[in-house]
């Protein structure tokens, strides 16, 4: 049987002793202190798990150079490979909670269609610096490397983005960003909707969930709102691929489809039982993404 969403977040936080130690904290700390349980509520739902240690040292292929690029007050981690060196990039961004490494599969087929692949990885992701990160950070990264690598004198032809960092290239997108192909796999459609499913799941009440999300917002200058489909869609202007499993107990096969009705021209390739994470290495998907580019 397929887990709803809350099933899954929640299996996930439980099997962490210390996780349910800080929920039992949070529960009591909204009647006591409710301000301190904003501050505490914020700082766990910006910082990303699996822990970003557990993939830090996972050796990378000879032909991958990986570089620190500093970011703010952290750093993001780009991994590039030498095939097709003069070929147009294909910038390719993980989820949350996610590595550079899930994209492999991605770049390699990419690769295979004569474009030089480059992985983000993200701020308290993976190698990068940083505890915390954020949806608007996201945005701010992509936008940030995509600069950089154009002032480099690349031609960036397409961005390629699963689960909250599709939502992020989406907005990006809307925002014009010289790209011409747009492929969201498995994307997340409503920030404020995890604020909802992260309260369930530690037992908030509405007003401390509220008063997080307007937290994150006074902090980041921007609504959650904004990332929504019907928000940044109307304004994408490039083609547009949406993949997204039907059995995904992660984001729901609902947010893609609203995705894929947002944007103009959108095709959209719906699976069957490869979950979230399961199509980033499917053979079928992988064969489709890549013939999307040419």
């Amino acid at each position: 049987m397929t887990r709803t969403a809350l099933e899954a977040t929640s299996a996930f936080y439980q099997a962490s002793p210390g996780i349910r130690l800080f929920r039992l904290a949070l529960t009591a700390s909204q009647r006591l202190w409710p301000a301190l349980a904003v501050r505490a509520a914020c700082r766990l739902f910006l910082t990303p798990l699996p822990p970003k240690w557990l993939h830090r040292g996972k050796p990378w292929d000879a032909s991958w150079r990986v570089e620190s690029w500093p970011f703010e007050s952290a750093s993001v981690t780009v991994y590039s490979q030498a095939v097709a060196p003069h070929g147009p990039v294909a910038l390719l961004v993980h989820g949350w909670g996610g590595h550079a490494g899930q994209m492999v599969a991605l770049a390699q087929a990419l690769a295979g269609q004569g474009m030089r692949p480059v992985i983000l990885e993200m701020p308290g992701h993976g190698r990068s610096k940083g505890a915390e990160s954020t949806l608007p950070q996201f945005t701010r990264a992509i936008e940030y490397v995509s600069a950089r690598l154009r002032q480099q004198g690349h031609h960036i032809r397409a961005l390629v983005a699963h689960s909250l960092g599709a939502s992020a290239s989406a907005y990006v997108a809307s925002r014009g960003l010289p790209i011409e192909r747009l492929v969201l796999l498995a994307p997340a459609a409503s920030p404020p909707e995890y604020t909802r499913l992260f309260a369930q799941v530690f037992g908030l009440s509405e007003a401390t969930r509220a008063a997080m999300q307007k937290r994150i917002e006074a902090r980041e200058g921007i609504l959650m709102p904004q990332f929504e489909p019907d928000s940044v869609g109307p304004r994408i202007r490039v083609s547009t691929m949406v993949v997204h499993d039907r059995g995904d107990s992660i984001n729901r096969f609902a947010d893609g489809m609203a995705y894929a009705h947002a944007i103009k021209g959108t095709e959209l390739v719906a699976t069957e039982g490869l979950g979230h994470r399961k199509l980033l290495k499917d053979a079928e998907v992988l064969g489709k993404v890549a013939i999307f580019m040419t």
